[in-house]
């Protein structure tokens, strides 16, 4: 009987956890920064988070299944409750997780010699990294209208 009772429950257990992306993120073939763009998704899309794997979420949208980085995530709450989900759904999440919330944590792990010795540029990154940049003018324009003072800071030698 017992048995039964956990093989009924079991497709609970592995049911997938409503999400809503945070802001526009891209959807990736595998877990990783260099992996193919499958599809960029729009802020506040529905998901169904399935798997994580170090800082990365495997999901379910409409547009198939992709991986998202896990910061890029709203999990479960009212915010990203599907329609139609009951409150016997939300009841099970608070007795799976034993919280009514959900509190991601994520790490950075440190790089080994090999991986530093093998270490290669990627240039479409740096691409992306340097539209981040801004020039003197725009800086100089942001802080006249923020009326911040100019400061002199004497840098350790």
């Amino acid at each position: 009987m017992r048995i039964l009772v956990l093989l009924l429950l079991l497709p609970l257990i592995a049911a997938a956890e409503p999400a809503s992306v945070i802001r526009e993120v891209e959807m990736k073939q595998a877990p990783a920064t260099d992996a193919a763009t499958l599809a960029t998704l729009p802020e506040n899309t529905a998901v169904d988070a399935l798997e994580r794997k170090g800082g990365w979420t495997r999901v379910k949208t409409s547009a198939g299944e992709g991986w998202v980085r896990m910061l890029s995530l709203r999990l479960g709450g009212a915010t990203t409750a599907k329609p139609g989900a009951s409150g016997l759904t939300q009841a099970f999440n608070v007795a799976r997780t034993g919280t009514s919330g959900t509190q991601t944590t994520t790490g950075v792990r440190g790089l080994d010699a090999d991986q530093i010795a093998n270490a290669q540029p990627n240039p479409a990154e740096l691409a992306k990294l340097e539209k981040f940049a801004a020039n003197r003018e725009a800086a100089a324009s942001f802080a006249t209208e923020g009326k911040l003072a100019p400061t002199s800071v004497a840098y350790p030698k």
